[in-house]
């Protein structure tokens, strides 16, 4: 459903059941937008920003740059499985669009999480490419690549295991990067923000996402427009580091128009 399409049925509901909805949509969806909720609801933004602190207070959520978090998301990581069911769409859009940055012979190095495991599957994909060299840290990354297998050599960097998200993070994850040398690396991340740069919730993952990055000469970052203005726990980057940034036309128009003043190629599907 379309958040910004406001339901008959939700306006002018008492402030309770109002709550309600608004937690279950934080649920839902991992992220909710103060302007979406004020069309939906049929109320001041004023009024939704109110409701998000209340529900706050109540530690059912947790209010960041236009919008809420559910709680215990904010604070720290769903594992793998959860967060793939979220944004599928778009992350298969964003990642067939990554695809196609990638041309034969290349290097590439591609980062953990769910859109990263999408990339992988929408490089598979593509018949096309052939002697493609892919860095990366994650093992479903990994694994999906292998069906590309003579097309495609896949290296997997060493490290300790997080079985969470299926990653190899430090000790020892981040001195292949060190002696290596790639064309491009494509970064997913928790937030993105013209204050805070490209975010992460992970301290161990940020470090390894940060020394992806200084190994590559192109940075793209994908992220979908739920991590648009949102600013989580660590740093990976500063938007002057992105050369592109790949997300789905559900991002704020204002957001993407600033991000791409700090002079970053926005490419939105």
């Amino acid at each position: 459903m379309n958040e910004s399409r406001r339901s008959p049925q939700q306006t002018h509901l008492p402030a309770e059941m109002r709550l309600v909805l608004i937690q279950q949509l934080l649920e839902q969806r991992g992220f909710v937008r103060v302007r979406d909720l004020s069309d939906r609801f049929g109320v001041s933004t004023v009024t939704v920003r109110n409701d998000l602190q209340v529900l706050e207070e109540r530690q059912m959520a947790f209010r960041v740059h236009g919008g809420a978090m559910p709680f215990n998301g904010a604070r720290g990581e769903r594992p793998f499985e959860e967060v793939a069911e979220r944004q599928t769409e778009q992350k298969a859009a964003i990642a067939k669009l990554a695809a196609s940055l990638v041309s034969n012979g290349e290097t590439i190095i591609v980062d953990v999480g769910t859109t990263a495991a999408s990339l992988a599957h929408a490089l598979v994909d593509r018949t096309d490419l052939t002697e493609l060299t892919v860095i990366t840290s994650g093992l479903k990354v990994a694994l999906s690549l292998e069906a590309a297998h003579p097309r495609f050599s896949v290296v997997v960097t060493g490290g300790t295991l997080r079985p969470k998200q299926h990653s190899l993070v430090e000790p020892l994850a981040t001195s292949m990067f060190e002696k290596l040398r790639a064309d491009t690396v494509f970064v997913g991340c928790n937030g993105i923000s013209i204050d805070g740069g490209v975010t992460n919730v992970n301290l161990p993952e940020a470090a390894v996402k940060r020394a992806m990055i200084a190994a590559a000469a192109r940075c793209v970052v994908l992220a979908d427009s739920t991590k648009l203005g949102v600013r989580a726990l660590a740093p990976v980057c500063t938007l002057d580091e992105i050369d592109v940034l790949v997300t789905d036309t559900g991002a704020e128009p204002s957001e993407l128009e600033a991000i791409r003043e700090r002079g970053v190629d926005v490419v939105t599907v």
